[in-house]
């Protein structure tokens, strides 16, 4: 999903100045950045596409920075404009910073300031969602960047409003995006804003990806909600919650999800009152306690649909739910299927030869059989990132002899 917001204050937007163009895209690349996430605005903006429908930027590739600009793999970039080009651009887009631990450039930052100021819309994919935020341009407003630097954002830049959970957040002149493939989705919005959903579907089309991903915008309860970017999380914990105190509990949690505990219990184990525990876990990990521990508890019912042949309420009171309904609905809210529509979707994307294996080792080969607190497996594959309803019809073992429809997986039609 997105956060596209409908109410941005009157000073949020600015008017665009006059020596600004609408139609100018400037991109703002540094050293160090990947090439990949680089060339997403530069693919999107920098092509005419007329022919196919799609109204023409106008590309200006500035330099962040002294150049030679190096990137992936070794390679040497010499980006045509400097920073000075940036006064022309009414879109100013940032698409990677080099690390998240150092400073951007100063002179940089005057220039975004500047552009924001004379009323261009500011954008940032992935980890220029840094640079932003060292500018001063998200205070106070949402934003979100890729799920596993979120906590570090939050962290640093407290008076920034990180939401994990989005693939890209719309908050009218400054927008961000979450990782790689969010960049595009980003970029594609803006295309929409400008021009409307048929030069952005049109656009979708020459890329080949979808135009649309999570069934659509939502904010402030519009349709869709706001966990697609979830989708996509691990186990991982933030880099920088190692040292902290809170990590021993965090880990205590992980280690226990098929355990029946709340967001009070590990306060208690934290030693904090539950406030306390909600404000110091938040700026940590970027998520509230309670949103957190239900992902992970869907995580591991991920793992274990994707690794046993566990029943659904088994699953359920294997991961920590109260009940198979609450693993239905929190499965279906994160997930956008049902538990027994992901499994079908998952084992028919596996490799036969897998399938095969699993099924010479028994139903619970590899799982741990002494009770309902059994782990999964330590080494699990790669879980099947947001698979989508399955129709009934799909789920239902061939007759005759007729093979049946496979379920609908993610990218493929």
């Amino acid at each position: 999903m997105s956060h596209d917001s409908t109410a941005v204050s009157d000073t949020a937007v600015r008017k665009l100045s006059g020596r600004r163009r609408k139609e100018i895209v400037a991109v703002l690349l540094f050293s160090g950045g990947p090439i990949f996430e680089s060339s997403i605005p530069l693919s999107v903006f920098g092509i005419d596409r007329q022919d196919a429908g799609v109204p023409r930027y106008r590309l200006l590739v500035c330099a962040g920075e002294e150049g030679p600009l190096r990137t992936t793999g070794g390679l040497e970039l010499s980006a045509p404009h400097g920073l000075d080009a940036i006064g022309r651009a009414g879109t100013v887009v940032v698409p990677a910073w080099r690390s998240i631990t150092s400073p951007p450039p100063e002179q940089a930052l005057d220039v975004l300031r500047r552009a924001h100021e004379e009323g261009a819309r500011i954008v940032g994919l992935c980890t220029g969602a840094f640079v932003l935020a060292a500018a001063g341009l998200l205070d106070g407003r949402p934003a979100t960047t890729h799920w596993m630097y979120a906590p570090t954002l939050a962290k640093r830049y407290p008076s920034v409003h990180v939401d994990p959970r989005e693939l890209f957040v719309d908050d009218g002149d400054v927008l961000t995006s979450a990782g790689t493939g969010a960049g595009i989705d980003l970029c594609l919005h803006i295309v929409r804003s400008d021009h409307g959903n048929e030069a952005a579907n049109a656009l979708a089309r020459r890329l080949v990806v979808p135009p649309r991903r999570g069934g659509g915008t939502g904010h402030a309860g519009g349709a869709g909600g706001g966990a697609a970017q979830e989708r996509y999380l691990d186990r991982s914990l933030p880099e920088e919650i190692g040292a902290d105190p809170l990590a021993e509990v965090v880990a205590w949690a992980l280690e226990h999800l098929h355990e029946q505990f709340d967001v009070e219990q590990l306060a208690a184990r934290a030693y904090m009152s539950r406030r306390t525990f909600d404000r110091r876990f938040r700026s940590l990990t970027g998520s509230a306690p309670l949103q957190w521990l239900i992902t992970q508890r869907v995580l591991q019912a991920q793992r274990l649909l994707e690794t046993s042949d566990y029943s659904v309420d088994e699953v359920a009171g294997r991961c920590g739910f109260r009940s198979p309904v609450a693993l239905r609905g929190h499965f279906r809210r994160q997930l956008g299927a049902s538990p027994a529509a992901y499994r079908a979707a998952y084992r028919a994307r596996r490799p036969q030869s897998e399938q095969s294996v699993a099924v010479e080792h028994g139903p619970s080969a590899g799982m741990p059989q002494q009770g309902p607190g059994a782990q999964p497996l330590s080494a699990d594959p790669a879980p099947l990132s947001g698979a989508p309803g399955v129709p009934s019809q799909s789920r239902r073992p061939a007759e005759n002899g007729e093979a049946l429809p496979r379920p609908t997986l993610p990218g493929r039609r």
